[in-house]
C-alpha cells in the first residue's frame, strides 16, 4: 500500500514536471517565432518610416523652390481670375491716360515738324497742317478718346485677351524659376510603393506603418509576457532548477537579446505639422514638414559609429557593441559553463568573474538609463526650440509635432537585462538548493 502511495506521488510529481517542461519548451518555440516576426516587420516598418519621413522632408516642401512656385502660381491665377476694374482704379487709370494721349499728340507734333522741316515740300505739308489742324482742338477730344480706351478695356474680349497674356507672362516667368534638387530618392520610393504620385505613396506608406506599428507592440509585449512567466514559474519553484529549464531560460535571455539590439530603440522626429501665411489674402500652407527624423536599433548605431572617419567615434561604436551584445553574450556562455562545471569552470577565476562579479560591469543597466535620458533630453529640446520659433513668429500660424517616442527594441532590452539580474540569481542559488557539488 505505502509503495503504491509513493509511486502515485512519484507519478504525480514526473507528470508535474514534463506539464512544465512542455509548457515552458512551447513557450521558447513561441519565443522563436514572435522574435523573427518582431525583426521582420521592425526592419521593414523602419524603412517605411525613413521613407515616409523622406518624402515629408522639409526640402521638399517648405525649402522647395518648386513648392512654393507651384502655391504662389495658384494664387496669383486666381487674382488675374479675379481682376476687375473699380470705380477708383478707373479714375486713376483715366488721369495716366489723358497723361498719356496728351504726351503721345504731343510726340506725334514734333516728330511731324521734324519731319517736315528742311524740305520745301514739308514747309509746304507743315504751313497746310498749321492752317487746317488745332492741336489744342485736338487736345479737347483727350477726354473722349480716354472714354473710348476705358470702354474697350472694359468689354469681355479685352478682359479675356488681357487675362490670358498675363496668365502667359506668369507660366513664362514660372518656367524660368526652377531648382537643381536631387529628386532620385523619391523617385526610388514612388517606385517601391508602387505609387503614381507622392501624395498616394504617403497614404500607403502611412496606412502600412500603422498597421505593422500596432503589429510589432503586440508581438513584442507577448514576448515579454512569455519570457517573464518561463523566469516566474523557475523563481516561484523552491526546487532546484534541471539542466533542461536552465537552458530554456538561457535561450529566453537570448532571444530577448537578439530582439532588442536588432530593432530601434528610439524614433527621434522632429516637424512642423502645420504652417500658414497669408499671401494676397491667399494662405500659403505646408503641413507635415519634417525637419529631423531617425529611427536606429543599437546595431544601425555600431554600424554608423563604426564606418565613421573619426577615430574617437569608431572607439564609441566599439565600446558600445561590447557592452551590448559582447559582454551578455559571454556572461551568458560563462554561466553556463558555471552550471555544468564545465573542465571545472567553477574554479576559473574570469568565468567566476562573468557569472558573479560582472553585474556592475556589463553596462546593461546603464545603457538603458542612457538611451531613457536621450528620449527625455532629446525631447525636451525639440520642445524648448519649437516653443521659442512659435513664439518668435506672430506673422505666421505654426503648428509644431515632436514624435520622439520609446519603440519595442527598447522595452525588450529593459526585459532582458532586469531578466538577466535573475538569471544569475537562480545560478549562484542553485548549489545550495541541489545540495551537490557537481549537479
Amino acid at each position: 500500500m505505502v509503495r503504491k502511495i509513493i509511486f502515485t506521488r512519484t507519478m504525480k510529481v514526473t507528470t508535474m514536471k514534463l506539464l512544465k517542461l512542455s509548457l515552458s519548451l512551447i513557450i521558447v518555440i513561441v519565443s522563436v517565432v514572435l522574435c523573427q516576426q518582431i525583426i521582420s516587420n521592425s526592419i521593414s516598418n523602419q524603412k517605411n518610416k525613413n521613407d515616409y519621413a523622406e518624402l515629408n522632408h522639409v526640402k521638399y516642401g517648405l525649402f522647395s523652390v518648386e513648392e512654393w512656385k507651384r502655391q504662389i502660381n495658384i494664387i496669383l491665377a486666381e487674382e488675374i481670375d479675379k481682376l476687375t476694374l473699380s470705380r477708383t482704379n478707373e479714375r486713376e487709370l483715366r488721369k495716366h491716360i489723358e497723361v498719356l494721349l496728351n504726351t503721345l499728340i504731343d510726340e506725334v507734333d514734333k516728330n511731324i515738324r521734324e519731319a517736315n522741316s528742311g524740305s520745301a515740300e514739308g514747309w509746304v505739308k507743315q504751313s497746310f497742317m498749321n492752317i487746317f489742324i488745332s492741336l489744342k482742338d485736338i487736345k479737347k477730344g483727350i477726354p473722349g478718346y480716354t472714354d473710348a480706351v476705358i470702354h474697350e478695356m472694359t468689354t469681355s474680349k479685352t478682359k479675356g485677351q488681357i487675362k490670358t497674356m498675363l496668365k502667359k507672362k506668369l507660366e513664362r516667368y514660372s518656367n524660368e524659376t526652377f531648382d537643381t534638387q536631387d529628386t532620385s530618392q523619391m523617385s526610388r520610393i514612388l517606385l517601391r510603393t508602387d505609387s503614381k504620385d507622392i501624395e498616394s505613396a504617403r497614404i500607403n506608406l502611412s496606412e502600412a506603418i500603422s498597421v505593422k506599428h500596432h503589429r510589432i507592440f503586440k508581438e513584442a509585449i507577448l514576448l515579454i509576457i512569455l519570457s517573464v512567466i518561463l523566469f516566474a514559474s523557475s523563481g516561484f519553484s523552491k526546487e532546484p532548477l534541471a539542466p533542461s529549464r536552465y537552458i530554456l531560460l538561457v535561450l529566453s535571455l537570448i532571444i530577448l537579446l537578439i530582439a532588442g539590439v536588432t530593432t530601434p530603440m528610439i524614433d527621434m522626429e522632429a516637424k512642423i505639422s502645420q504652417m500658414s501665411i497669408v499671401l494676397m489674402g491667399h494662405p500659403i500652407h505646408f503641413e507635415n514638414q519634417v525637419l529631423y527624423f531617425q529611427s536606429k536599433s543599437i546595431l544601425d548605431v555600431f554600424w554608423i559609429m563604426i564606418t565613421y572617419k573619426d577615430i574617437q567615434m569608431k572607439f564609441v561604436g566599439v565600446l558600445l557593441i561590447t557592452f551590448s551584445i559582447f559582454f551578455p553574450l559571454l556572461k551568458i556562455a560563462s554561466s553556463l559553463g558555471y552550471y555544468y562545471n564545465y573542465h571545472n569552470a567553477r574554479g576559473n577565476p574570469v568565468i567566476k568573474f562573468f557569472v558573479l562579479k560582472s553585474g556592475k560591469w556589463s553596462m546593461a543597466d546603464v545603457m538603458v538609463v542612457a538611451i531613457f535620458m536621450a528620449y527625455i533630453g532629446f525631447n525636451g529640446i525639440i520642445t524648448s526650440q519649437f516653443d521659442q520659433l512659435i513664439s518668435a513668429s506672430e506673422e505666421l500660424e505654426i503648428v509644431t509635432t515632436n514624435g520622439t517616442a520609446l519603440q519595442p527594441g527598447y522595452y525588450l532590452f529593459v526585459t532582458y537585462t532586469l531578466l538577466a539580474l535573475f538569471f544569475s540569481g537562480f545560478l549562484t542559488r542553485k548549489p545550495q538548493s541541489s545540495g551537490r557539488k557537481n549537479p
